[in-house]
């Protein structure tokens, strides 16, 4: 079972977050640091909404914060590209008749928007939100519970991913992990590089 992460992996799409991340914080008077970046990057909205509003302590709800994000993000993702090869490896690993799922942190509706401007959807025989799991793709518990949806086990699963955490989190539960290098998260290379079982800097070099 091939599983693919979507966001600074299939799509370059973290470049949205970043200013969608600066323009909600620049409205609320706050500067974003790196702190806030390794609180929010790559968490579901309703964690991501938690550490925000303890970080700055605000009075808006994590209701309110989330649905200004929203908007600040409409539309975004009917434009996001491709990364780099990504049809043509997933061509390739269809006509070979490997399974393949989506597992991602990305909202449901945006990642439907990316999934349809591509013309993505039929590539993959499940996409698994971990909005609707509730959790972060951080822990090993949350992967196992991915790899059990698909009825696969962990050690039968190649997760493909951008975040170091994921990437972590996924090696912990026993799958094979390959990283992705994604601009954003350049300066993790070396421990994407020591935890993940190959790094590649785009899917060419899998083709």
């Amino acid at each position: 079972m091939l599983l693919f992460d979507l966001d600074g992996t299939l799509i370059d799409s973290n470049g949205v977050w970043l200013e969608v991340d600066k323009t909600f914080l620049a409205r609320h008077g706050f500067a974003y640091s790196q702190a806030y970046h390794d609180g929010v990057a790559h968490s579901i909205l309703q964690n991501a909404a938690v550490f925000t509003k303890a970080h700055f302590q605000m009075e808006e709800s994590c209701e309110e914060i989330i649905a200004e994000w929203m908007a600040l993000a409409e539309n975004a993702y009917d434009a996001v590209p491709l990364k780099p090869r990504v049809r043509e490896y997933l061509d390739r690993c269809r006509s070979q008749g490997r399974r393949m799922a989506l597992f991602t942190a990305c909202v449901p509706l945006h990642c439907r928007t990316a999934l349809r401007s591509h013309g993505l959807e039929d590539y993959f025989e499940r996409v698994i939100y971990a909005q609707e799991l509730g959790e972060d793709k951080r822990s090993p518990v949350v992967f196992r519970r991915a790899a059990a949806l698909l009825g696969a086990k962990p050690r039968d699963c190649v997760l493909f991913d951008d975040s170091l955490a994921a990437c972590k989190g996924a090696k912990a539960a026993g799958m094979t992990v390959v990283g992705v290098r994604d601009d954003f998260h350049t300066g993790t290379e070396a421990d994407m590089r020591e935890v993940c079982d190959q790094y590649i800097r785009d899917f060419g070099e899998l083709l």
